[in-house]
């Protein structure tokens, strides 16, 4: 399987949880060791100078955490996006125009060159073979990503929105019920 590292993982409807359902994950690192993301679309509802004093007036709406995952929720990790993407202090690029900030650094010296930023609580982890083993059994669709996926503002219609863009079957998916046993 190709590496996947700046594509994003779209949860099938069979994924259940509080994390996983129907969430959209933005493939951060993969490779033969495993694989690491974030979670696009869980807002925590937490105000963001709870965890990171100074970066609260930079960060996008909706301004809040989100839940990258759920692992190292003792973590914080910063998705940013750079028109004109170049080498940036304090930024490694992922795709596009996209990439994680370091969060120790003084945002003074990052900000003035995003246009957005996202803050997140953890991240989402598979070891050795487990993404692939996941992705075979149908628990994840594999697409491409638009750097707006990272910074959207209504990140409850992300999931359906990155559905409804893939055309033929994934848009109808997008379109599944909650509960389809009230269907």
């Amino acid at each position: 399987m190709a590496h996947l590292a700046g594509q994003i993982l779209v949860a099938t409807p069979q994924i259940g949880g509080d994390i996983f359902n129907r969430s959209v994950v933005l493939v951060l690192h993969h490779d033969a060791e495993g694989a690491h993301g974030l979670v696009l679309n869980k807002p925590l509802g937490a105000a963001i100078e709870r965890v990171l004093p100074g970066w609260e007036q930079h960060v996008s709406i909706p301004q809040e955490l989100f839940q990258g995952g759920p692992v190292g929720l003792d973590t914080a990790l910063g998705l940013v996006q750079v028109p004109g993407m170049g080498d940036q202090l304090g930024i490694r690029v992922l795709f596009s125009s996209v990439g994680v900030v370091d969060l120790d650094a003084p945002p003074e010296l990052v900000m003035p060159e995003v246009s957005d930023l996202r803050v997140f609580a953890g991240y989402s982890g598979w070891t050795a073979g487990q993404l692939e083993d996941e992705i075979a059994e149908g628990s994840w669709y594999v697409c491409e990503a638009l750097p707006e996926d990272a910074f959207t503002p209504v990140p409850e219609l992300l999931w359906s929105r990155v559905l409804r863009r893939q055309g033929g079957e994934l848009a109808w998916v997008a379109s599944y019920p909650e509960d389809p046993h009230l269907n």
